[in-house]
């Protein structure tokens, strides 16, 4: 999968503060299943280890479980894993971060 597809997707997202299910993503993406959700996965690290080492917010954020609002649990592990999340609160961790894309997608 192109990560700069992915990255473009995500900007859309960011731009006009929105959210997406794992699921959503994969299918405007058009990755083929089985295995479409592993791709986007990796690919969402692989995205999430970038925007660490340039100290940009982590745009896997503007995913979210099926159930919940929050990113699944493996955002989480490979935020803690970069040194971004210490593990105390997800909630606030994931709004933080959205709240920083969004407004840095808003002075674009």
């Amino acid at each position: 999968m192109s990560l700069s597809g992915l990255a473009e997707a995500l900007a859309g997202l960011a731009s006009r503060g929105e959210l997406i299910a794992y699921g959503d993503l994969a299918r405007a993406l058009a990755l083929p299943n089985p295995g479409s959700i592993a791709q986007l996965t990796g690919a969402l690290e692989a995205l999430m280890t970038e925007d660490a080492a340039t100290g940009l917010p982590l745009r896997a954020v503007l995913c979210r479980a099926k159930l919940s609002d929050l990113p699944a649990a493996g955002f989480f592990e490979k935020a803690a894993q970069l040194g971004r999340f210490d593990g105390a609160d997800p909630a606030e961790f994931a709004a933080s971060e959205r709240a920083a894309l969004f407004k840095a997608a808003s002075l674009r």
